[in-house]
């Protein structure tokens, strides 16, 4: 059977903010010192899923999608259109801002990176930064100012993080994670990340983390689309918990709680990515039944008919997105 739910093997990646979270709450193994993320849903050249199960067990995601068609797998994309991780910020990120789509085609970039958090943890008075403070974007000499005299912080807009809280992030709007944050995060598969401060942090190579300060000044945005819904709860009864996390023009989230023997029903037609938070449960499409548990990640192709997640424990906790 060449279509049927694809179980994925996380790419993990150590970078020098990450932290021990994935490996102690998730199970996730790697001989680096930290887990900084760990990519559950990706075909890139830096980061390729291994298929853990059936016919095409052992095979990367990028081959399974070259033998299969990528219309069949994905839709109407010309490449993979998602990339879905795992966060672990044990430190504070830099403060970043990703281009838009527009400005991606117009400088060879593969694409523009809109994405979305979920907050599955957190410590107690945990923050972000989430935009700038006033309606006027800053100009690279602005930045570039603010960088050397300290004051680049009294630019920043912060917020209160909960676990449970969701964040939309478009392209173009100024955030960085702060310290004691574990997010989900869905995400156009773009790994182009533009810095204005990273804390004068050192890498592994002993040397200060490259700034764009030039190039992120050209992609801030200071305004949100208004095209997006999040946060949105559309069913609650009985043991059943759906809510809308995030949906915009590039992809939809939605966030699925259920009681020990409830189940959600998901029609075919698009190609949708799993990942579970919590507990155990099983995915039945085709006659077959499919395993799912607490740090697990299936990709179903669109080609697959529909199919039916069922829980099988007091809490069973998934995310499906879909672009």
């Amino acid at each position: 059977m060449k279509f049927y739910p694809l179980k994925l093997a996380p790419v993990t990646k150590s970078i020098i903010w990450g932290g021990n979270y994935l490996k102690e709450h998730f199970g996730f193994e790697s001989n680096d010192e930290n887990i900084a993320e760990a990519w559950l849903t990706t075909s890139r050249p830096d980061g390729e899923n291994i298929i853990e199960n059936g016919f095409f067990s052992g095979k990367t995601l990028g081959d399974y999608i070259n033998e299969n068609g990528i219309e069949n797998v994905c839709g109407d994309f010309d490449a993979f259109p998602l990339l879905i991780k795992f966060i672990d910020a044990n430190d504070r990120l830099s403060v970043q801002v990703h281009p838009d789509d527009a400005y991606a085609k117009a400088n060879g970039l593969d694409a523009g990176k809109t994405e979305m958090w979920y907050i599955v943890d957190c410590k107690e008075g945990a923050k972000l930064v989430y935009g700038l403070k006033g309606e006027k974007a800053p100009t690279f000499s602005e930045i570039e100012k603010a960088n050397n005299d300290g004051s680049l912080s009294e630019m920043l807009n912060y917020a209160d993080v909960h676990k449970g809280d969701c964040f939309f992030i478009p392209a173009g709007l100024v955030h960085a994670i702060g310290d004691g944050i574990v997010i989900a995060e869905i995400q156009q598969n773009s790994n182009t990340t533009y810095r204005l401060y990273d804390y004068d942090r050192v890498g592994k190579d002993g040397k200060k983390r490259e700034l764009h300060i030039e190039k992120a000044s050209e992609v801030i945005k200071t305004q949100f689309p208004d095209d997006f819904v999040s946060g949105k709860v559309v069913s609650e009864k009985d043991g059943e918990r759906c809510e809308i996390l995030c949906k915009c023009e590039l992809f939809s989230v939605i966030k699925y709680n259920l009681a020990q023997g409830k189940s959600a029903y998901f029609e075919e037609g698009s190609m949708k990515s799993i990942i579970c938070l919590d507990g155990m449960g099983k995915i039945s499409c085709g006659g077959e039944d499919y395993e799912i548990k607490k740090g697990d990640s299936y990709l179903i192709p669109k080609a697959c008919e529909g199919f039916v997640v069922v829980s099988e424990s007091d809490c069973f906790e998934i995310i499906v997105s879909e672009a």
